[in-house]
């Protein structure tokens, strides 16, 4: 009776968690394909519109440091079902044409999912002995739910008459679910007094060469993944695809991702230096960028979609695996872990924005698409460093 009654809890436990993951991507992913429908009611500019995405990114820089001291305070379960209700509350604040409201609204979005995007993978490992197969679950959830958001967006706004306000609403109900859901885990409180605090700030990782080469790899590849989520739809229907097409597209691109961003750390685990990963992967980053930049048929584009999602997918998972990689311990891998994500989504928040503004500046995809490219040569740089098999000190 203990064991089935051990076996259900865990049942519920990883149903919680895996609709907790679908809520983490998909109030972000689904804006790019509108952002053309949310610029028109508000009237912002490109560059106003870019922030939409860039929020968020500032909130995950803000928050993922700050995360597992709230919870040291109120365990990981409460904050997790805290960071849903942040969620849940941004989501149906934002739908309107009051600019501030938007952007409050969106503020709150980015918070509740930084708290439950540093937080589920400490509580996987707290609550079971095989944590590859629930990390495994629950990021294949939340991918395919980022790749849904893109996908379904202008179908609901436009197909189903909803309008973009109430398109973006529709994720709320993930929301409420994932909070019903949730409730069972708040009867118990975490002992969390030995969860690792990351402190980047005051730690020598500063110091460290392959430390900055880890999170610039990460903030590079964060930087081009929601570059794309933001404007690909714009730069596609630029291109004479219609704009629910685009939105496909997008969703195809990140549905492309999904075999990659398994493949690369079960193969990063099994050699210690990365590097010949990274150069396949960069390698068709760029060429995919590249097709984007001269593409004009449908032929060329959809290559060029297929080749920089594969290569996505695998950047996501492979940055994530070399926080572990790279540190001698989990004290380590956790210092690491707060100084990659701070800094690199901050480095990546600047994206969207500075997107916008160069497409008000030139009126023209082009510039853009050659800074992606850039970019992506810089993340291979980076890649080749962070790739070395020796762990980071202060000296390297």
């Amino acid at each position: 009776m203990e064991l089935h009654n051990e076996k259900m809890k865990n049942a519920i436990l990883i149903a919680g968690i895996v609709l907790v993951a679908f809520n983490l991507r998909p109030s972000i992913t689904a804006v790019g394909p509108v952002i053309s429908d949310i610029r028109l009611d508000t009237g912002m500019s490109n560059g106003a519109a870019g922030l939409l995405t860039t929020v968020p990114l500032l909130a995950f820089a803000l928050l993922s440091p700050l995360a597992p001291k709230i919870a040291q305070r109120f365990g990981n379960e409460w904050t997790v079902f805290g960071g849903l209700l942040l969620l849940g509350i941004g989501i149906a604040i934002r739908p309107t044409d009051l600019v501030y409201l938007l952007f409050f609204g969106t503020l709150l979005v980015g918070a509740g999912i930084a708290i439950c995007n540093v937080l589920l993978p400490g509580i996987v490992k707290n609550r079971f002995l095989k944590v590859g197969m629930i990390t495994g679950a629950y990021t294949l959830s939340m991918n395919f739910m980022a790749s849904l958001g893109s996908g379904i967006s202008v179908p609901l706004a436009h197909g189903l008459e909803l309008g973009w306000k109430n398109g973006l609403l529709f994720w709320g109900i993930f929301t409420v679910i994932a909070l019903l859901a949730w409730i069972p885990q708040l009867r118990k409180k975490e002992q969390t007094e030995d969860i690792v605090k990351p402190n980047p700030a005051k730690s020598s990782l500063l110091k460290s060469k392959i430390a900055w080469q880890v999170t610039f790899f990460m903030g590079l590849q964060s930087f081009l993944f929601y570059c794309l989520i933001a404007w690909l739809p714009e730069i596609l229907v630029s291109r004479g695809i219609d704009i629910s097409t685009a939105g496909w597209m997008v969703s195809i691109m990140q549905i492309a991702g999904l075999p990659t961003a398994f493949l690369a750390p079960y193969l990063a685990d099994r050699y210690p230096n990365q590097r010949g990963i990274i150069i396949v992967l960069s390698t068709s980053y760029i060429i995919g960028l590249t097709l984007l930049l001269f593409g004009s048929n449908m032929v060329i584009l959809s290559i060029s979609i297929l080749l920089a999602g594969a290569s996505q997918g695998a950047s996501i998972a492979l940055s994530l695996a070399l926080l572990s990689l790279r540190a001698r311990d989990a004290k380590q891998a956790a210092n690491l872990s707060g100084m990659a994500q701070s800094i690199g989504y901050l480095l990546a928040a600047i994206g969207p924005f500075t997107v916008g503004v160069i497409f008000d500046l030139f009126s023209s995809w082009t510039p853009s698409l050659v800074l992606f490219i850039l970019v992506a040569i810089a993340m291979f740089a980076a890649g080749l460093g962070a790739g070395r098999d020796q762990y980071v000190t202060a000296e390297d």
